[in-house]
């Protein structure tokens, strides 16, 4: 099959299509044919070596697959041969994959692959941030971060699901508008001056309960600081350029939590949670409570102008990889 591999993590030049040998699948996994796979801002770095956690060699990126599965190892019951899926796994820039059959999703009917692609990863993160992490309760509100982003955008809808009153918080107006175009409820800019008096208005007057982060930037404290009592500020990701300090004693004055938010550990130590966590996603979307917003498509030749471009931050919803333009038929 063809894959996309590299031998170093020195650029994304070090990536090339190689002919490798299509995995078979081992007793408990699918193999699946890649329709698409999602490239989000963390494939970037993962490629470049630049996560905090560096992958193997030789390397091959890509964990959110949607495909149709192609065959079953033994012991592996309630997914056949045609079925339309998608997991997270590793090594989704190839035109097949496996993955182990629990993490093995079904489609919801209304979903296409680049959908299904966009779903995983950035759903499941914004589920364990703000139903697990944070407790998010119905009635209170959510101030999210980089809300036009893969990430951002999946946390507005599942806040939603959750009955939370979202304000969006985006760098542009055409980002905004797509914020409020899925979901959110307000838009809020991202201009420090006057910033915490615009959030105060936009929260009738007291603040959000919940912080979604996944850009930690210049606004991280003046967030923390505009929390309700009992707030709780999730930290999700650092995009928004060096890391940001907090002193101590504003979680004591507002007698609020700043809290992690890492779906990898949270699927290394709490994976029946996570697996339990994506079905929950899958039936809000075949509920219509969520709907993953496809960004650019990018075709498979062009699988290092997709990671190019998720790096960037520039564009809205999730950036996907159409391996398969048929869909793996």
């Amino acid at each position: 099959m063809k894959a996309v591999v590299a031998e170093t993590l020195e650029s994304l030049e070090s990536y090339q299509f190689k002919d490798v040998e299509t995995p078979v699948p081992k007793k408990g996994q699918v193999l699946i044919r890649v329709a698409a796979c999602g490239v989000g801002y963390v494939d970037s770095l993962v490629a470049l070596g630049k996560y905090q956690v560096k992958p193997p060699l030789p390397h091959t990126p890509g964990r959110e697959v949607a495909g149709t599965v192609e065959a079953v190892g033994d012991g592996v019951t309630g997914i056949s041969v045609g079925d339309r899926v998608m997991t997270m796994t590793a090594n989704g820039f190839a035109e097949y994959a496996v993955a182990p059959a629990a993490m093995v999703i079904r489609i919801p009917q209304m979903l296409g692959f680049d959908g299904a692609a966009s779903l995983p990863l950035n759903y499941l993160t914004a589920h364990h941030g703000l139903k697990d992490r944070a407790a998010l309760a119905e009635g209170e509100t959510v101030l999210v971060f980089g809300a036009a982003g893969g990430v951002g955008s999946a946390a507005i809808q599942v806040a939603k699901a959750l009955g939370a009153r979202v304000i969006a918080a985006a760098s542009t107006e055409e980002k905004r508008a797509f914020a409020l175009e899925h979901g959110a409820d307000e838009a809020i800019d991202t201009e420090p001056e006057g910033w915490r008096d615009r959030l105060k208005a936009l929260s009738g007057g007291k603040g959000p309960d919940v912080v979604f982060d996944p850009v930690c930037g210049p606004l991280f404290e003046a967030a923390f600081r505009s929390l309700r009592w009992r707030g709780r500020h999730m930290v999700v990701g650092f995009v928004g350029g060096p890391i940001p300090a907090l002193p101590s004693n504003l979680t004591l004055m507002k007698g609020a939590a700043l809290m992690g938010v890492d779906v990898r550990q949270h699927m290394e130590y709490e994976l029946p949670q996570a697996i339990a966590a994506l079905h929950e996603l899958a039936d809000w979307a075949a509920d219509g409570k969520i709907r993953p917003p496809v960004g650019k498509v990018y075709p498979f030749s062009q699988f290092g102008e997709a990671m190019v471009f998720a790096l960037s931050g520039k564009g809205t919803g999730k950036v996907v990889l159409e391996i398969a333009p048929d869909g793996g038929a």
